[in-house]
């Protein structure tokens, strides 16, 4: 099914965006590399919110509706600053798993929000997946990073509900909107207060715990994060998707992550994180088997 397909895309896009989010961060300030990352983003699709302005409509038929595209700027520029500062001091092969937690939180809101049903072979999916969770879970707490002594953690932990919430509220957008006007403006006023904060810490003297240097994959983040949710918000908006199974889906972007962080960063505990990755792929292997119908 197509919306499965587009799932995929996003999926790898993903896994690609959070290597280049890796680089760039490495001993670099976070504050600016995000709103580079929203400042590009915004230029990107800039014509479309050019011809939105241009043809009179503004994207959308009222005020109400940019509140509504707002407030997604908020969840998601909240699950990002988090992400960011946790992806800049955990491995990739801790902070990939950790991100897969999402579906499950997922799950849970699209069973209550939206009435989704999933069958035993989608169920058998998540149980899958929330097992190598746990597991991960355990893995970090042996390389340093437990609940008890790691903010970076708890960090990952806060953008990965964050980004639940997001991805419930996805849904509901895709039902009343078009997936590329969203995109364009949320990405925009994303930008905006992206740039107010970091003006505001700029004039304060704020202290940074790094200096700025450009890099060649700060744009390339911006590259990925935007194909993959123009293909995301894509796939919710066909008939028939799933949010809980496309959220699911998503997370393979692990395995991108993973092998990145295996032959180049040459991370630790390899053996026990490719028992755990097996046992996610399963679970996307009989979440995808499951949909296709």
């Amino acid at each position: 099914m197509m919306w499965i397909a587009m799932a995929i895309v996003s999926s790898v896009c993903l896994g690609f965006y959070d290597i280049f989010k890796k680089v760039s961060l490495e001993r670099n300030n976070v504050l600016v590399v995000l709103f580079l990352n929203t400042l590009f983003g915004t230029l990107l699709l800039s014509p479309v919110i050019v011809g939105d302005i241009m043809d009179g409509s503004i994207g959308f038929s009222s005020w109400h509706d940019h509140l509504l595209i707002m407030l997604k700027s908020v969840i998601v520029l909240s699950s990002w600053a988090l992400g960011y500062v946790a992806i800049k001091h955990l491995p990739l092969t801790i902070t990939g798993p950790i991100t897969a937690t999402r579906p499950v939180m997922v799950l849970v809101g699209a069973l209550v929000v939206f009435g989704e049903r999933l069958n035993g072979m989608q169920w058998a999916g998540i149980v899958l997946g929330f097992a190598s969770l746990l597991f991960i879970s355990q893995l970090g707490a042996r390389e340093g990073f437990s609940m008890k002594s790691s903010r970076w953690l708890w960090y990952m932990i806060g953008a990965t509900v964050l980004g639940a919430v997001s991805a419930l509220y996805d849904k509901y957008l895709m039902q009343h909107y078009e997936p590329l006007p969203v995109q364009a403006w949320y990405t925009l006023y994303q930008c905006v207060m992206m740039g107010v904060i970091t003006l505001v810490a700029v004039k304060r003297g704020a202290e940074m715990s790094d200096r700025f240097t450009w890099r060649w994959s700060i744009p390339l983040i911006t590259l990925f994060i935007t194909v993959a949710d123009l293909a995301y918000f894509f796939a919710l908006s066909l008939d028939g998707s799933m949010v809980s199974v496309v959220s699911m889906i998503r997370r393979g972007s692990v395995l991108v992550t993973f092998f990145y962080g295996v032959l180049i960063l040459r991370e630790k505990n390899i053996g026990l994180k490719l028992v755990d990755l097996a046992v996610l792929l399963a679970g996307l292997a009989l979440l995808i088997a499951g949909s296709w119908r």
